[in-house]
């Protein structure tokens, strides 16, 4: 794997060398791509391009920086019902999983490496998923990561052209429900100083 990076891209990358850094970028360098109802799949080049991403762009950066920081690429899809999924890069450190996301929620960033399962990691995010009626929306998560190599062929990290394979490819991949029918149904709404929270900086626009 020698993705053809410019010098310059290559640069940004090599900065990001370690999950906190990652996380940093997004935060603070990307803004929030606002095109309406997810209407891009930028590639991780594309995203440096322009300088914004949504959830599943900056987990395409996410996945591309960590590899090149020595972690597998891998993505988890999280699957809502009434509102749109979202998509994390995760790694293992110590024995503990962890993520790094772009969200225009608060409480739907990155996650420290301390969780024993994927199970965990999913359920960590929980009580901060929510819509804009406060329902809780998380149901489920995709039983395994989704390693990225499987996409090298078509040249991911470097393509001069959106992915739309990839998430297609995501949410069409096993996942595990985490409510049964009567948990969903007893399902409280979210406090709404935590929904007010989840709100702080966020961009003009509908979306994880």
């Amino acid at each position: 794997m020698d993705p053809e990076f410019s010098p310059k891209e290559r640069a940004v990358l090599r900065r990001l060398n370690t999950p906190t850094r990652v996380q940093q970028f997004l935060d603070c360098e990307l803004a929030y791509n606002l095109e309406p109802g997810g209407a891009t799949c930028y590639s991780p080049r594309m995203v440096l391009r322009h300088g914004v991403a949504h959830c599943m762009e900056g987990a395409l950066l996410a996945a591309t920086a960590l590899r090149m920081a020595g972690y597998p690429p891998l993505l988890l899809d999280l699957e809502a019902v009434r509102d749109s999924d979202h998509v994390l890069a995760v790694y293992q450190s110590n024995g503990g999983w962890g993520s790094v996301a772009k969200s225009n929620y608060a409480g739907l960033r990155s996650r420290e490496p301390i969780y024993r399962t994927l199970r965990e990691l999913a359920l960590s995010y929980f009580e901060h998923y929510c819509n804009h009626a406060r329902e809780k929306t998380l149901r489920a998560y995709a039983t395994r990561p989704v390693n990225l190599k499987r996409f090298d062929r078509i040249g991911w990290m470097t393509a001069d052209r959106e992915l739309w394979e990839i998430p297609s490819y995501l949410v069409e991949v096993a996942h595990t429900r985490v409510l049964t029918v009567p948990m969903e149904k007893a399902l409280t709404r979210v406090d709404r100083r935590l929904y007010e929270s989840n709100l702080i900086g966020t961009e003009h626009r509908k979306g994880k």
